[in-house]
């Protein structure tokens, strides 16, 4: 499960970057920041959850 949020919290940092970006370097592939920021929002808050619902508990009872 750490894997799992690990990768959320990744990808999520990733569209906060592409959302940073394509402010100043405008719209890339037609989309807008506003919905790369949303994903990297959304994301965050997955991984939140995971963490939330399984109590940060990885295999044998080791703490995140």
């Amino acid at each position: 499960m750490s894997n799992l949020v690990k990768a959320l919290i990744g990808l999520a940092v990733l569209a906060f970057v592409l959302a940073v970006v394509t402010h100043f370097a405008g719209p890339i592939a037609n989309t807008q920041a506003e919905a790369y920021s949303r994903a990297s929002g959304n994301l965050a808050l997955l991984a939140i959850a995971l963490v939330l619902t399984f109590g940060g508990r990885v295999g044998a009872g080791r703490s995140l």
